[in-house]
Formats: C-alpha cells, structure tokens, sequence
C-alpha cells in the first residue's frame, strides 16, 4: 500500500491554498530567509538576486542522490537558479551564482513535477536549493496536487533557513533534506558570506526535526517521511565535522540519517582560499566516519 504524501492531507482540509495566499505576501517584502532583506520581488531583487517568477535551471530523474532517495527510477530532481548563500567552494556556481535556467511559471513548474511522476516514474519530487522560490513551489504543488500528485516533496536546501518559512511549509514538505555545512560561525563566514550560519542552520534543524522527524523508509528501501542531513567535510576541518555531528547525536531525533560527504573538491572561488585549495585528506574523512560512528549516529555507509 502506498503512503499518501503529507500535502493531500493539507489540501484536503482547506489549508494548502492558504499557505499559498501567506507565501505570496513574500513577493512584494521578501523575508523568507535569515537574511530578511524585504525587498519587493516584483522591482528589484535581494542577496539571492531571485525576482518574482522561478527560474529552473534542469529537471529529471537523478540517479546520483543518496539510495534512499534514489531507489530502483531515480529522485525526480528540479534544480533552481539562484541561492541565499555565497559558498566560495560551490560546486554549481553557474546556477547558484549566476542563475543559468529558464524562468518558469508556476503552472510550468507544477507540469515538471506531474512529468518527474508520471512519465519518469521518479520516487518523489526533489526541490534543490528552493527557499527563495518557496511562494512559487507551494502553488506548484498546490496546482499539481489537484492534478494527481503523489509523489512525497523533498526539500533540499542549504541548511540557512528561516523558521518561519520552515513552519509554512508544515504539511507541505515530506522529507527535509537540509545540507548542515559548519559548526563554526567563522567558516560560515568566511566560505559562505553568512555571519550566523549555525545558529539559523541549528534553529531550523531542531524545526524541520520536529516537524517530520527521522528518515522513514517502506518495504523498497525508499525514504517517504523525515529528516536526512548532509554535511560536506570541508580540507582541514575535522573539528569543525566533529562540532557538526555532536550536534545532530545531541539534540536532534535519533533515527535522523546522516550522508558525512566526502567528495570535497576545490571549484568556484576556491582556489583563493589556501587552506581549502587542494582535496580532502582521505585519512581525516575516515577518522570523522568513525567518530561519527562512535557517538551513535545513523550514518549512511
């Protein structure tokens, strides 16, 4: 039997359109981010550089996400133009820089998400780097839902999240996939361009936690509800991973999964920072796993 994804339930009672209606208010004084610049969406734009419309840079089925996400057809993977953080290392800077996509309505957007189900037959709808086009993806699933959707939403998003916006998307959102980049607020700083990263990444953690949490899986193996978190271990910065993973073993539900990532190479602008200009050092990577293993957290193999 299948599991009905949380957002019919939403639409059902009358509540969806009605986050829809509340997300909107953001397009004309936006603050649906930590950074809480307010601007008007429809004239100018803020940090993200994001304006009123979605820009999508690719969609499809996406083989490359963890297993869980993946199962036997693929995530079906929307990638977004555009972020509210500035990563220096960032692996996609033509999308998250520069925006490189195709500005999309919502009524398109909600057609990519029946496509990604019905003619790819992907395991859900993965929304990659969404915040900022939050009002434009809750009427996308708000229109598709009624169209037959049924596919569980995973928001995959950079860890700098308002708890607010966090709390919109209650009964929308299936499984949170939020990156948790640095324990440290001064490599959040210096490698994002954020003063307090883990104080919002630690805030919206604790939400997205409450709101559906650990990973839950069905009989294929296949994630349909709860809290998957990645955390990209950066040159040197084994201590920093350490803070990371005590956090998580801390105060977060126990059953949360953890992908401890190792696949850190320099791109983007990282070449000007000395310290994170070459590879990962395999040895700290594993030394982390361990520890990560050590502590009692469930961790992806």
């Amino acid at each position: 039997m299948s599991i009905r994804p949380i957002y019919l339930k939403t639409l059902e009672k009358g509540v969806l359109l009605q986050k829809v209606e509340e997300a909107k208010r953001h397009i004309t004084n936006c603050n649906l981010c930590p950074h809480k610049c307010g601007v008007n969406r429809m004239e100018e734009v803020g940090v993200c550089k994001a304006s009123n419309r979605a820009v999508v840079s690719s969609y499809g089925p996406h083989i490359g996400e963890e297993r869980v996400l993946v199962g036997q057809r693929g995530s079906g993977t929307v990638f977004f133009g555009y972020c509210n953080m500035s990563c220096v290392y960032c692996q996609n800077y033509e999308i998250s820089v520069h925006g490189d996509g195709e500005v999309v309505s919502n009524e398109r957007l909600a057609q990519m998400m029946l496509a990604l189900q019905n003619d790819y037959g992907c395991h859900n709808i993965n929304l990659v780097t969404p915040t900022h086009f939050s009002p434009n993806i809750l009427e996308a699933i708000y229109l598709a839902a009624q169209s037959g959707l049924k596919l569980p939403i995973v928001y995959n998003c950079g860890g700098y999240e308002s708890v607010d916006t966090l709390k919109l998307l209650e009964g929308v959102v299936d499984i949170y996939m939020p990156d948790f980049k640095y324990s440290s607020a001064k490599f959040g700083k210096r490698y994002s361009k954020v003063l307090d990263y883990p104080n919002r990444a630690k805030e919206a953690l604790r939400e997205m936690d409450r709101q559906v949490g650990g990973l839950k899986v069905d009989a294929r193996n296949v994630a349909y509800r709860g809290l998957l978190i990645r955390h990209l271990m950066l040159p040197g910065g084994l201590e920093d991973t350490k803070g990371v993973l005590e956090f998580i073993k801390g105060e977060l539900s126990s059953d949360v999964l953890v992908n401890l990532m190792g696949q850190y190479y320099p791109s983007h602008k990282a070449f000007e920072y000395k310290e994170i200009a070459e590879r990962l050092n395999m040895v700290e990577y594993r030394e982390a796993c361990a520890y990560g293993e050590k502590i009692g957290l469930r961790m992806i193999k």
